[in-house]
């Protein structure tokens, strides 16, 4: 028959199929037969078909007819190899044929849907009572799962060999069951060394309890996800890991095991904790940048800078030593000293006072020795110059100039560490960056330095110089009087007398104020305190500035009643009377000038509100400060600078405080408030 012919109309399988007459049939249930899980049918001896059970039916998807379709019931067949496999060469035909059964072989069906399935038939021939072939029973066992499960198996054990990653199995009692390539090329074991020992020989000893924990969560289903941790090869390094556990259950869903995935981290945490090493070099130097920065103080950036740079670059000593000349233009060596080994390092140190930079420290480029016990001269050299054991327990050693701004070599940093090749070139530059800013702000504080004996040689010059005007000035004053007083009321002279009478009492306030600020500088000012009526002190100073000015009228609101402060009357006279000149003297186009007096708590405040030029926000701190003039103001209005400075002192002298609020082109307001006792 041709195998077109199991394409065939199909026919419904009759409800009792009778099995020819041999004495294997007879001896079969039909009720068993047709209710075997197990695929079977028949064939007579020409190979036509002529029973099949519910199984087989299902197996083939298809009914074929009795006594019509030979061989088998598939729609189609094919080899292992899925090649189509002729129907007269099929198991059932070659068993007819050859009278013999046939066993071990696999065939693959198709069914009519186009589905497929792996089978293994087992035919077997039926011989008649005087032993002539009569037909011959097959059993169809369905062995897909299995070569799926075979296929699975198959790729799952390539992934796992094949796997960078280690792959181990375990028992519920932590034994190794399974141990991958992988696996042994991280830890070190061969399978025969681990399998069937316990995990734990994977652990460090003071993570043992880690065992127990992720056993705890696989028994109880749950998996163990990126878990890092540390774990031991066989020669006892340690390696960071980062660990996936998952449950592994049975065909019934009972959890037996674990597989564990081990994956080997160490490049990612070293790449982690340089990229944090970077991130924490990059803030030490910002921090030791704005640091040195924002001091002018030598000692202060020396000790910054040596304990930024011996923690960046993990050195066991470091030291910075500076050339500087003392009061005397002699030089003397500085030094700072940072790190472990701090205490043991100060016994090497020099004595301060050298006639020049010792040329043991005169390091003109960069030195970086990986280990100095490998040289000759290794007992001999001086410490420091080249960090010699001998002296102290250094190998690595590295030495960076500091050079100024007009490229001589100022100082010099040195670093140690007991253990060989700790330095990089990496070290190199971040700290000759350290050392190149450290140069030009050393630079900085030693201009500083000589600016502020310049500044008090200034000082001391306005001090003296205003003490010994005053004399001449106080006399000069006395007979302008004196002659004032003589001249007649008509005298045409007298005018001018009068004016030099007024010049020569603003020289004098000048003068004062000059004496003001050096004894601010020096911390001399003297306060005297002693208890007064505050409402009295601000009505005289208005009544006496209003007789000496005829261009604006100052206007008084006070919020208080009878108060009695404690305070130095003169300079609080003193802070008023410079307010309100100042608010008259800046508002030469306005005609009024405010001042109000409130109570708040314990402290009294006063506001004095001109109408006049203003003052843009960005200069109200800077007004207060000694000598500073607002630009735009300075041109056309005369001053030096200095009366805002000294009411600043006065008020904080008295634990007080003053500021002003400004608009440009609207005019101040300026406030200053004091403590009533």
């Amino acid at each position: 028959m041709a195998h077109e012919h199991l394409s065939g109309i199909l026919q419904p399988l009759p409800e009792k199929i009778k099995l020819p007459q041999t004495q294997e049939h007879n001896q079969l249930n039909d009720q068993l037969y047709n209710n075997l899980p197990v695929a079977i049918y028949t064939c007579d001896r020409l190979g036509y078909i002529t029973s099949f059970n519910k199984a087989a039916e299902k197996l083939w998807g298809r009914s074929p007819e009795i006594g019509k379709d030979l061989w088998c019931g598939s729609w189609k067949i094919f080899n292992p190899d899925g090649e189509p496999l002729l129907l007269d060469d099929c198991p059932m035909a070659r068993t007819l044929k050859e009278g013999v059964a046939i066993e071990g072989e696999e065939i693959i069906i198709e069914r009519p849907d186009g589905t497929r399935v792996n089978v293994q038939p087992c035919p077997v021939p039926l011989f008649d009572e005087q032993g002539h072939l009569s037909g011959a029973v097959n059993t169809l066992i369905d062995v897909t799962e299995q070569r799926i499960g075979e296929a699975k198996q198959a790729m799952l054990a390539a992934i796992i060999e094949s796997s960078e990653d280690a792959i181990v199995s375990k028992t519920l009692n932590g034994i190794i069951t399974s141990w991958n390539d992988a696996a042994k090329q991280m830890f070190g074991y061969e399978d025969r060394e681990i399998v069937g020992k316990s995990v734990t020989l994977l652990i460090p000893g003071d993570r043992q309890q880690e065992e127990q924990v992720i056993l705890g969560k696989i028994r109880s289903g749950k998996r163990v996800e990126h878990y890092e941790t540390i774990r031991v090869t066989k020669n006892g390094a340690e390696i960071p890991v980062s660990l996936t556990i998952s449950p592994i259950k049975n065909t019934k869903g009972r959890i037996i095991g674990a597989s564990k995935i081990v994956r080997n981290i160490v490049r990612q945490k070293t790449a982690e904790e340089s990229l944090q090493r970077y991130a924490d070099n990059l803030e030490a130097l910002n921090d030791v940048g704005k640091a040195i920065s924002g001091s002018l103080d030598v000692q202060e950036i020396l000790q910054r800078v040596i304990d930024t740079t011996t923690q960046i670059t993990g050195a066991s000593c470091g030291a910075f030593f500076y050339n500087q000349l003392n009061e005397n233009e002699e030089s003397i060596m500085l030094y700072v000293l940072s790190g472990q080994q701090k205490e043991t390092l100060k016994q090497f140190i020099i004595p301060n006072n050298v006639t020049e930079f010792p040329s043991a420290f005169n390091v003109e480029h960069i030195i970086r020795v990986d280990d100095v016990t490998k040289y000759p001269e290794y007992h001999t050299n001086t410490p420091f110059h080249s960090m010699a054991a001998g002296y102290l327990p250094v190998a690595s050693y590295m030495a960076i100039p500091v050079i100024s701004k007009s490229g001589k070599i100022v100082g010099g940093l040195f670093y140690g560490h007991p253990k060989p090749a700790k330095f990089t070139k990496a070290h190199e530059s971040l700290v000759a960056g350290i050392a190149n800013h450290a140069g030009i702000t050393l630079d900085n504080a030693k201009l500083y330095e000589q600016v502020q004996k310049l500044n008090a040689k200034k000082d001391e010059f306005i001090g003296l110089a205003s003490h010994e005007l005053k004399t001449p000035i106080t006399s000069l004053s006395g007979y302008l009087q004196i002659i004032n007083k003589r001249l007649p009321d008509n005298d045409q002279n007298k005018s001018f007398i009068e004016k030099a009478l007024l010049q020569i009492g603003k020289l004098s306030g000048l003068l004062s104020d000059l004496l003001d600020v050096s004894k601010i500088e020096t911390g001399q000012l003297p306060l005297t305190y002693s208890s007064f009526e505050f409402r009295h002190l601000i009505q005289e100073v208005i009544e006496q500035m209003q007789y000496s000015t005829k261009s604006h009228r100052i206007v008084l609101q006070q919020e208080i009643g009878p108060l009695i402060i404690s305070a130095d009357k003169q300079r609080i006279e003193q802070v008023l009377i410079n307010l309100i000149s100042n608010a008259i003297k800046y508002s030469p186009e306005a005609d009024q000038v405010n001042v109000k007096v409130v109570l708040n708590d314990n402290s009294v405040r006063v506001m004095v509100q001109d109408f006049g030029l203003g003052i843009s926000q960005d200069q109200w701190e800077h007004i207060f400060s000694r000598f500073y003039r607002v630009e735009e103001l300075a041109s056309h209005i005369s001053g030096l600078g200095i009366g805002l400075y000294i009411c600043k002192e006065i008020v904080n002298r008295h634990q007080g405080e003053l500021w002003v609020e400004s608009t440009p082109g609207k005019g101040s307001v300026f406030f200053f408030e004091i403590p009533v006792n």
